[in-house]
This record gives C-alpha cells, structure tokens and sequence, in this order.
C-alpha cells in the first residue's frame, strides 16, 4: 500500500499530511484537558462559546468532501450556477434567526426537537428525533464516501469499489476515535484550525493553477466567457432565469427547494443547530448563523473558480502550449487528480490536509450531533435519575454505533452514486432530502401555526419521506420499463427520446414538504400542546 502511495506522494507531501493529523490530535487533547462534567457539558459546552468560533464551526460543519471535490467538479463540468444556491441560503438563514434560535433558547432545549416535545408531546420528539438520526446517515454517510475518492487515490491510485470501501473504513476509525475526546468545545475549535486549512488550500490551489498556465489572465478569461457548457448555457453563467424544472440550479429553485434546504438545515438539523445552542444567548446564536452564511459566499467562489481553471487546464490545449495534460476519465476525480500529478512536493500534502479537514471536520461534527440527540431524545426518556458521568458513557458508546452506521451507508453509496449519474455535489445535497422535509413541515408546523399533534407529526414525518422515495422510485421504474421496452422491441438500440429527464430534486423537495405540511397541520392540537404553543 506504502508502495503505490510513494508513486503519488513524495515525503515531503506525507510529512505535511502527517504534520496535519498531528495537529488536529494535539487540538483536540489541548481543549479536552478538563474533565467532562457531564452530557451537558459535552454537547452544548455549557452554552460558553464564542459567537466567532461557532460562525466558523458551522462554516466548517456546512462544507464537506463535497464542497472540496464537488465544488470543482461544477465548476469544471459545468458553469458557476451552483452559486446562486446562497441566494436561497440567505433568505433561509434570516428566518432561521428569526424565529427557530430564539424558539430554542426560550425554552432552554438541549436538542432542537425538545421544541417539538413542547408542542406535540414526547412521541413526536422522539420519532422526529428518529428521523434526524436517519437523515444524517444519509446525508453524513455520503459526504464519507466522498471523502474516501481521494484517500483510495492516494493509497491505491484508483477508487475501485473494494478500494472506496478500504478508505471509508480507515476514515470512519479516524472520525470515531477524535470524537470520542472532547465533545463538542473541542469540535469547535479544532473546526477553526480546520477552515483555516481547507480555505487556505484551497486559495494555495488557485495559485499553483495560475503559475502551470502559461496564457496571459486576459486571454484565460475570454476563454472561459466564451465556453460552453454541456447544456448550452455559457460556462461563466451564474443564474439561470428559464426556469427549466429539469435544471437543479436556477433562480426559481434558490428561492424554494434551496430556501427550504436551507430552513431545514439550519433550523431542524441537529448537526448544525448543536453549535448555535453553545452561544451563549439566542442574539449570539443568530449572529453565528448570519456571518457563517456571509463567509460561505466566497469560499464556494473560490472552490468553483478551482474548477474553472482546471477546464483551461485540461481542455484548452491551445492555452496550455507544452503544459497541456490528459484530462482524467471522471469529473468527480479531476481536482484529485491535479493534486496528485501536478502540485508541487509538499503542496499536494497541503490539498489533501484541507480535504480532510473539510471531510472529518463534518464527520465529527454529524457523529457528536447524533449521539447526544440518542442520548437526550431517546436514551434519558427510558434511562432516568442516573448521574452525568453515566449518560456521558452512554453518549460516547452512542459515537462508536453511529460511526460504524455510517461508515456501511458510506459504502451503499460508492455503488449508489455510480448507478444514479449525478454530480458529486448535487448527489449529496439530493440524498439530504429523504428526511429534511418531513422535518421540516413538522417545524414549520410548530413554530408557525397553533395545529398539529403527535398523530399528524408521525404522518407528517412518513408522508415527507415517502413522497420523496415515491418520486425516485417512479422515475427509476419508468427508466425500467423504457430499458425493457428497448431490449424487447428494439434489440437494446434505444433513441435518446426515450431517457427519462427526471425533474430536479429541489422540487422533489418542495412537493414532499408541501404534502407533509399538510398533514402535519391537518389535525387540531391538544389542549395542553395549544396552550404551550401560545408560549413557543
């Protein structure tokens, strides 16, 4: 294994890496010097952080393998378009600072779905609880996956199945034991350390770039403003106007599926909620969220603009004279792939330390977020009058489970993403769906209306997930059908009329929580739950 590394990576590049790794392990023990009191104190870090710390960590905790290696990829196969999602980012943070961190410190929560025990009782906390922790194998268990392309380049120099599978295993082991340390302090600040390094690659990448080619700014600009995309559309457009329901990044989808994405996100995902709830009040809560937003603008500029040149690099020839290089076979390995066979000794260990500290950095966070969701949502309700210390075993036990449950989603998906033929990025913002909208229709439900009890929150959970899996699976059946048809009738030639162009997941979304809405809303609430609504 050593052997085919060395190939790739020279010394300086594994020192640099290692140096990394050391100094994340040095991070963690430094702020985990003190003994744990308790749960509360490992997940919610006694509500002592600072507002700039938690903006940094959810920053950190929002970008994943996927931003590092898909953000190029779009940029690269495609044009700047997934920037506009920030419209949609905006919007959805303001609300989420508006109305769901003040819900939250106002009744003092520990998860963001005791809220929801508040309005609809324990069993609606609990199945929505339920739902988080799926959601975030799915959506955790493929940014995993991601995270693993590289490490299999570099260890194997291919990412053939068995190959993702080993990477995936080694990083699941990694992710574990760091977040067994510290708890969520430690997280924090380790994450700070972490945006430094995968910005700073990422801005050291675009550097390197503009020294290996040769043609002056001017004339690689005027290459990439008068490039195509595969769909026609110019390389440098950023938003699409048309509308096209096919299409994942247009206007019309930043102000619905991705305002939706957003609220949910933000606002009924424990993974990102868990830092907001460590300020220590609801003002700084909502500050970290708004400035996290802001920061996420140019660093997904900077990313696209990796993949921007990367085109030059591999497709303009005429630009590149005797630089000119072999494209590879895959768009989701092309930064990989640069990285490795063209960064300097030393700066590819660089890239790849920020890869991973994008990739763990999100690992972490999701496997903390899920253990003391287990342990406040569900554990304690069984597991009463125990001390601290007890609940805190439970927790970290918790960790281990959860990462062993992702590691086998992670690897569901190196098959998974191969047969569904979408992006990187677009393919781990489709997966976060499945739960996001029940969840969601169940908040908005709570936060914005007086109806809705603990039987509308379980249908409400079921028909969001459902109408989700109905949606996919309708289009993979027609596919199906339309490949037997081809195979029986036409000796397996079939016309390109007969692909299904299915419509964008954003209005998958969109559909899912409109319906899950609905339900969630359908029914009137209890006395009890009315009356704590009138407070919420």
């Amino acid at each position: 294994m050593l052997t085919l590394a060395a190939r790739t990576f020279s010394t300086l590049d594994w020192i640099v890496l290692l140096g990394y790794f050391a100094l994340v392990a040095v991070t963690g023990w430094w702020f985990s010097r003190k003994e744990l009191a308790g749960a509360k104190e490992y997940f919610l870090a006694n509500r002592q952080m600072p507002m700039w710390a938690v903006a940094i960590s959810v920053l950190a905790t929002s970008t994943s393998a996927a931003t590092f290696i898909g953000s190029p990829e779009e940029g690269y196969a495609r044009n700047l378009t997934y920037l506009s999602t920030n419209i949609g980012g905006v919007i959805a943070v303001l609300i989420v600072a508006a109305f769901f961190i003040p819900a939250f410190y106002r009744h003092n929560v520990t998860t963001v779905y005791d809220l929801l025990e508040i309005r609809f009782g324990h069993e609606a906390k609990q199945a929505s609880s339920w739902m988080f922790m799926i959601g975030r194998v799915l959506a955790s268990g493929s940014r995993l996956f991601m995270a693993a392309i590289p490490l299999s380049l570099i260890l194997f120099q291919e990412t053939q199945d068995w190959q993702l599978i080993g990477a995936i295993v080694a990083l699941t082991v990694v992710g574990v034991l760091y977040t067994l340390v510290g708890g969520i302090r430690s997280i924090i600040y380790t994450d700070v350390i972490q945006a430094a390094i995968f910005v700073g690659a990422a801005a050291a990448a675009v550097i390197v770039l503009l020294t290996k080619i040769p043609a002056p700014i001017g004339e690689v600009w005027n290459a990439l403003a008068g490039a195509k995309a595969p769909d026609g559309s110019a390389k440098m457009t950023i938003l699409r106007l048309d509308g096209d329901p096919h299409v994942v990044y247009t206007l019309l989808t930043a102000i619905t599926g991705f305002v939706l994405l957003g609220i949910a996100s933000y606002g009924t995902d424990h993974d990102l909620a868990q830092r907001m709830l460590t300020c220590k009040s609801a003002v700084k809560g909502s500050q970290s969220v708004i400035v996290a937003i802001l920061l996420n603008l140019p660093m997904q500029l900077l990313f696209l603009c990796i993949g921007l040149l990367l085109w030059v690099f591999y497709t303009r020839p005429d630009l590149m004279g005797a630089n000119a290089a072999a494209a590879p076979e895959k768009s989701s390995e092309v930064f990989v792939r640069f990285i490795l066979d063209h960064m300097p000794s030393g700066m590819a260990g660089v890239m790849m330390a920020g890869l991973f500290a994008a990739g763990l950095g999100s690992f972490n966070s999701a496997l903390n977020a899920m253990g003391a969701t287990f342990v406040n949502d569900v554990y304690q309700r069984y597991v009463k009058d125990r001390d601290e210390k007890h609940y805190l075993k439970v927790g970290r036990l918790a960790v281990c489970v959860w990462g062993v449950i992702l590691g086998a989603f992670a690897c569901l998906c190196v098959f998974w993403q191969k047969g569904s033929g979408e992006t990187l990025i677009s393919f781990a913002l489709g997966v976060m769906t499945f739960a996001y909208a029940g969840l969601l229709a169940v908040f908005l439900c709570a936060i914005f209306t007086k109806r809705g009890n603990k039987a509308s929150v379980l249908g409400a959970l079921i028909c969001g997930f459902g109408v989700i899996v109905a949606i996919r699976a309708a289009y993979s059946l027609l596919q199906w059908r339309l490949d037997s048809l081809a195979e029986e009738v036409l000796n397996g030639w079939r016309p390109t009329e007969l692909a299904v162009d299915p419509i964008a997941w954003p209005w998958h979304l969109v559909a899912a929580t409109l319906f899950a809405f609905i339900v969630c809303c359908s029914c009137s609430s209890s006395k009890k739950t009315a009356n704590d609504a009138r407070h919420a």
